[in-house]
């Protein structure tokens, strides 16, 4: 049994991969797992010809997703962008899985990612007591990937350093990577790609240089174009994280998360779902994983410090934290928010309450 926090992708559906795989008969491209029909079909879900049901990794638009996977068939690597919460990870992750059979080949961006977060690294040990070699070097997830012929993931590019960024020009377009200090190189193998994800809305972003833009494919993730499309996002992945967490899905907590997701919704577009009332915005984002975070955090508190029934007071805080930001222009939206539209909405006045004491 893995008791692992978080199971990465190819272990939490190996069951579906190993299905997908059975039935899969379609043309693959080198050293892919599936065909691009079967990776779709992982991301998307639906019942396979032997009966078994996939689960749909992504509710959206099936287009895109074709649009992605097609774009990992070819020499162009994949950017995955949209403003954040957009499922832009969970669809990389996934992308991985189901292609290379590993999404564990990921570089975490940050402002601190060097050069050798990309390329590769040297054991000093080893250098300093035998000089530079294969066996020195510490490779990276990006040289594994091209030596293995896998896809290698970049998580948030635009909050890399611009310099170090470039270093992925001459492996997008040539398809090796240099290792002058050994007079040696790596080529890439077939079945090589790079999924990166990237967002505009983080403060500390850096633009993509033209250069480094040519050699991507971008897929723009929107954010869920409905309510029910939204709420069922929430539920789905809340139910998933649930069971990892052994935290449970009581029925009531399909009420509250289609309140959750009204009040991001609004605040979010600065209008009421009717229309009628246009609405001041806070400066977060109120994004699909926010409001996943606010339900799993309502759910514990009711299971931990309640009766194991969520409820307005369980969640109040979680929405409170995710709304106000700024403690000035934040509050101010919040307050004329809760004032009115939460407070005149049949059937919220617990909710109108929890929030009130808080507030």
């Amino acid at each position: 049994m893995n008791n692992a926090l978080r199971q990465h992708a190819e272990q939490q559906f190996e069951e579906e991969l190993n299905a997908l795989k059975e039935v899969d008969n379609r043309p693959r491209p080198a050293n892919w797992q599936l065909s691009p029909w079967g990776v779709c079909t992982y991301l998307m879900g639906g019942k396979l010809d032997s009966g078994f049901e996939v689960s749909a990794k992504y509710i959206g638009n099936r287009r895109l997703m074709e649009i992605a996977v097609a774009t990992l068939t070819t020499d162009r690597a994949l950017l995955l962008y949209g403003v954040p919460g957009t499922a832009k990870s969970w669809v990389s992750e996934h992308l991985a899985a189901a292609i290379s059979g590993n999404s564990a080949l990921v570089i975490q961006g940050t402002a601190g990612t060097s050069e050798e977060a990309i390329r590769y690294g040297w054991n000093y040990a080893q250098l300093l007591a035998k000089g530079p070699s294969r066996a020195a070097l510490v490779e990276s997830p990006m040289m594994h990937a091209m030596e293995n012929g896998k896809v290698a993931r970049i998580e948030e590019l635009t909050r890399i350093p611009s310099d170090v960024q470039d270093t992925l020009i001459t492996i997008l377009s040539e398809k090796h990577l240099p290792i002058p200090e050994l007079n040696d190189e790596v080529q890439a193998q077939k079945g090589f790609n790079v999924i990166a994800t990237a967002n505009n809305r983080d403060r500390g972003v850096n633009e993509l240089s033209s250069a480094l833009k040519r050699r991507f494919n971008t897929v723009i993730l929107p954010t869920p174009g409905s309510l029910e499309e939204e709420v069922t996002i929430v539920e789905k992945r809340v139910e998933e994280l649930g069971r990892a967490l052994e935290l449970p899905f009581e029925p009531g907590t399909a009420k509250e998360i289609q309140r959750i997701v009204t009040i991001f919704r609004e605040l979010r577009q600065g209008v009421t779902k009717d229309g009628r009332e246009k609405l001041k915005m806070p400066t977060g984002t109120l994004s699909t994983a926010e409001a996943i975070s606010v339900v799993n955090s309502g759910i514990s508190l009711a299971v931990h410090f309640g009766d194991g029934q969520i409820n307005a007071r369980d969640l109040a805080s979680g929405i409170l934290g995710a709304v106000v930001k700024d403690p000035v222009q934040d509050a101010v939206a919040w307050r004329e928010y809760l004032e009115t539209v939460v407070k005149e909405r049949d059937g919220w006045s617990d909710i109108y309450r929890a929030c009130r004491e808080l507030s």
